[in-house]
């Protein structure tokens, strides 16, 4: 008989008193991992933990209940297990094999160690922990939970215990870790590998874009002086519609209703907001507006957009490579769309230098464009964009460049993520002309706030009053909105 199982019947373990035994896959030399294991495992209704007890004058064998190991110990094990499970395939030379072959070897290492190690978990936390050695080789490690989540829009790692998203525009901190900087590091590096980049100490800044459609940023030491860093914007593949930000309180029906109507009679929009204002996703929306039998070309950096139309060319910008070369700008992608006959032109952001050849495109025949730009009010806009203009290495005079800005661009529409979390459009404006060299703007419609409700900012959309001048122009293209719409005080509809 095997001399535990006779140990077992006469309340001993291994020969000794059973309190002493030590229990299964405790490692040697540590006194004090039965103590953690016992009180992991056993716990009264109430929530206290306890030892398991008999009653007076009997000699029973107790049977051990299913192990619940604590978050310390299962956060231990997992480290042990992943650090078997990389030496293995350095061994078998797999960190540079393809994602299949890294996937087939990591499925055959756990089931082997769930099978044949002596691990004090139960079925669950096996299931749980065979899952999370499979995402540390092969995924995001300890941020797959929080990127499953759908509410989950960012992730901000600053070190291997510093952890935060941002749920309902709100940041908070969360209970992922990281083992330790290295652990960081190879996540990373994973995530680096995944979309054909790298990065180390020639190279320690990463931008990139997931399969999936999210942004990543990442840097590591020397740049970053403290941890390695990394950020992920998240996208869902169903964007937000006109119908969900209405829905959603981001802005009303009859600024929906104008947009619409401003968007298919070819009006040039641009969106401003800060970042994480919502900028994006009220880009796609206006774009549900553009006729489906157009040609649209997108260029973004990087891609985000997802759009209904079927005739859709999408570019996206390029970084240089370690070599510093295979750089593709915005400003060349912007050129050379001209050159595809496009009915519209989407850029997803403008930076730089591309700016001049979009207001050049918007002057010349290519109406009826999107785009949106860093800003903190409709104003500031139309200052930055003057100032990426500038960008662009030519040296016109600055009234040159607002002519250029005031007939080219017809409406700004601004975008604000409110103290809570709640993105709102601001402004709706029209640029109407230049007055001694200034640009004229003209609100059309605007949020009003009115105070708090507890954490919810309360207000509303009102419009102002004016009617706007390019309806003459949606007259002329037979999509004239109704003007009660611009009534003063007209609220939502």
């Amino acid at each position: 008989m095997d001399p535990r199982e006779a140990g077992r019947e006469d309340g001993r373990e291994d020969g000794r008193d059973g309190g002493a035994a030590r229990g299964p896959g405790e490692p040697a030399g540590d006194p004090g991992y039965r103590e953690r294991f016992l009180r992991s495992t056993v716990g009264d209704p109430a929530g206290r933990l306890t030892r398991p007890t008999a009653p007076p004058g009997t000699r029973r064998v107790h049977k051990p209940a299913p192990a619940r190991t604590s978050r310390a110990d299962h956060q231990a094990l997992k480290g042990q297990l992943h650090e078997r499970l990389l030496e293995e395939l350095g061994e078998r030379r797999l960190h540079a094999a393809s994602e299949e072959a890294v996937a087939e070897a990591v499925g055959e290492f756990v089931a082997r160690v769930l099978a044949e190690d002596e691990l004090p978990l139960n079925a669950a936390e096996r299931e749980r922990l065979g899952d999370e050695l499979r995402e540390e080789a092969l995924g995001v490690g300890p941020l797959a939970p929080l990127l499953a989540d759908p509410a989950v829009t960012d992730v901000l790692v600053n070190g291997p215990q510093d952890v935060w998203v941002e749920r309902f525009g709100k940041l908070v901190k969360t209970e992922a870790r990281f083992r330790d900087a290295e652990h960081l590091l190879r996540v990373i590096e994973r995530i680096a590998a995944r979309v054909g980049r790298r990065i180390d100490a020639a190279a320690p800044m990463l931008d990139a874009r997931l399969p999936d459609g999210s942004r990543v940023n990442a840097t590591i030491p020397p740049v970053s002086i403290d941890y390695p860093t990394l950020s992920i914007r998240r996208f869902g593949v169903q964007r937000l519609r006109r119908a969900d930000l209405v829905r959603l309180g981001s802005l009303s029906e009859p600024m929906v209703r104008f947009l619409e109507l401003a968007v298919q009679a070819r009006q040039n929009v641009l969106v401003s907001g800060g970042t994480g204002a919502g900028k994006s996703t009220l880009l796609g929306a206006l774009a549900e507006a553009i006729p489906g039998d157009e040609r649209i070309v997108t260029i973004e950096d990087p891609a985000e957009l997802i759009l209904d139309q079927e005739h859709v060319v999408r570019f996206e910008t390029r970084p240089p490579n370690v070599e510093g070369r295979g750089r593709i700008t915005a400003r060349e992608l912007v050129i050379n769309a001209l050159r595809m006959r496009p009915d519209r032109i989407v850029i997803g952001e403008v930076r730089g230098g591309e700016a001049l050849d979009m207001l050049q495109a918007m002057n010349t025949g290519h109406d009826g464009s999107l785009s949106t730009v860093h800003a903190n009010s409709p104003r500031d806009a139309l200052s930055r964009l003057e100032t990426m203009v500038l960008m662009a290495g030519l040296e016109l005079p600055s009234r040159a460049i607002r002519e250029q800005i005031s007939a080219a661009i017809q409406l700004l529409v601004h975008v604000r993520r409110f103290e809570d979390g709640v993105r709102r459009v601001e402004y709706v404006s029209e640029l109407v002309g230049l007055e001694g060299g200034t640009p004229l703007l003209q609100d059309v419609f605007r949020f009003v706030r009115q105070g708090r409700a507890g954490a919810r900012v309360q207000g509303e959309f009102v419009a102002t009053g004016i009617v706007p001048r390019l309806v003459d122009e949606l007259r002329a293209r037979g999509v004239a909105p109704p003007l009660e719409l611009f009534r003063k005080g007209t609220r939502d509809a």
